[in-house]
């Protein structure tokens, strides 16, 4: 059955090596079970409903994303865009309506990948801003894991500094980030999971220094969803404006795309043509998964670079999605653990994302001004304000400008210039009055 399924023969597999490239994936990227759920309780979401609908999220996209598309791809909620859900749209509107903004942008992207428009989307998008928004998104997380820690504190004559690190949560975060830097770069055993093994071990220490609070029992059934189950209030989401909904969409997009063509790149996965067959299958099973993750309660679901991961150990067909994502429902028993990690002990696993993040900055090209100035001013405005829309908008409004002025207004595709323009209204609204 599992081979008239996945075709495992003509792959070159075997179900043995799939499972285990799937336990793989799923131990480098089972963090977020612990990581999702602190960070979407700052926008007043119930942490246990959050964290089952983290858990059903990535895995009804990853099962749907082996069973469908048949590609060894695993999803969840993503990074980044989880704080920009959590620090900006809700603090402006509520998560209820932030929910809504998700939703929408999951629709959007069914549209698109069905078309086939986002393979013209992905050109007509210049790369060093996709780039600079991958390394300003890094730069976001970073902060908000210094900011959840108290290794960064607010600080009024200079917006911001740093903090008392003798005191137990910084002291924690930082031993936590020790340790996970250790097992990241430990290559003689081959450490597999290192930020998830990071966490649960500051979690322990975090037992005597009187952070970590524990209670009860580790296994137990699931919280239940109903706290944020359907709350998603669309008519809300379209008052929010463009902007914030195309920074959802934006960000999935582009981060879709660039993970499933460079871990297919890795497992040799392209044709002649250097095409991932069903992609278009796989973008649309992110779509799906970012629209179910909403209606459950959880922001953008999207596909992870983790996945490479379990690639990289021979998985090759859907059947390592597969394992995923019942390895995420088996999770589902151990909740009650994720509500016991404190702040301080997913702060290093963000750090950490955001390190891994920067590492775009080195595809732009700061020799030309007219790309390093949007580059840089959309890497530096999304921590600076606590907005990936901002950065994006500021971003594609300069892109335009400085193009404009050097008299290579040409080389702009038209979709960036109308993107600007919408910009300006986000940035400016009085534009419109």
């Amino acid at each position: 059955m599992l081979e008239r399924s996945f075709g495992l023969k003509a792959h070159h597999t075997s179900i043995r090596t799939e499972v285990l490239a799937g336990l793989t994936t799923f131990v480098t990227m089972a963090y977020i079970i612990f990581v999702n759920p602190l960070i979407l309780s700052n926008a007043g979401m119930d942490r246990g409903a959050v964290t089952t609908a983290t858990i059903l999220a990535a895995a009804f996209s990853t099962i749907l994303m082996g069973i469908w598309a048949k590609h060894p791809f695993a999803l969840a909620s993503g990074m980044g865009l989880n704080a920009f859900f959590a620090y900006y749209v809700s603090a402006m509107a509520g998560w209820e309506v932030a929910l809504g903004a998700v939703f929408i942008s999951g629709i959007a992207f069914v549209l698109l990948s069905v078309t086939g428009a986002i393979t013209h989307i992905d050109a007509a998008m210049p790369e060093s801003l996709k780039r600079a928004v991958a390394v300003g998104i890094g730069l976001f997380i970073a902060l908000i894991g210094m900011k959840n820690a108290g290794i960064v504190t607010a600080f009024a004559p200079t917006l911001v500094e740093l903090g008392d690190l003798t005191a137990p949560e910084p002291r924690l975060a930082v031993i936590g980030l020790v340790i996970t830097c250790v097992l990241l770069v430990f290559r003689l055993v081959k450490v597999r999971g290192a930020m998830l093994m990071g966490i649960l071990l500051t979690t322990v220490i975090g037992i005597p220094l009187g952070v970590t609070r524990v209670g009860g029992s580790l296994v137990g059934p699931p919280a239940s969803l109903a706290p944020v189950l359907f709350k998603l209030d669309i008519g809300g989401a379209l008052g929010l404006g463009f902007m914030v909904i195309f920074a959802f969409l934006f960000v999935d997009v582009f981060d879709t795309v660039g993970t499933l063509m460079g871990t297919a790149t890795r497992a040799g996965m392209l044709d002649a043509r250097g095409r991932l067959p069903g992609i278009k299958a796989a973008m649309a099973v992110d779509a799906v998964g970012t629209m179910f993750g909403a209606a459950v309660g959880t922001s953008t679901v999207t596909t992870y670079i983790e996945s490479a991961s379990g690639i990289a150990e021979g998985g090759r067909t859907g059947l390592t999605a597969v394992t995923v994502g019942v390895l995420f429902l088996v999770s589902l028993i151990f909740s009650p653990v994720a509500l016991m990690v404190p702040a301080a002990a997913t702060a290093p696993a963000l750090i950490i994302v955001g390190i891994l993040m920067m590492g775009a900055v080195a595809g732009i090209n700061f020799e030309d001004f007219t790309e390093a100035l949007p580059a840089f001013m959309t890497m530096v405005i999304m921590p600076f304000t606590f907005s990936i829309s901002n950065g994006i908008a500021v971003g594609f409004v300069l892109c335009a400008m400085v193009k404009l002025a050097a008299g290579r207004g040409k080389e702009v595709h038209p979709l960036v210039y109308a993107i600007a323009l919408a910009s300006l209204v986000h940035l400016f609204p009085g534009l419109l009055q």
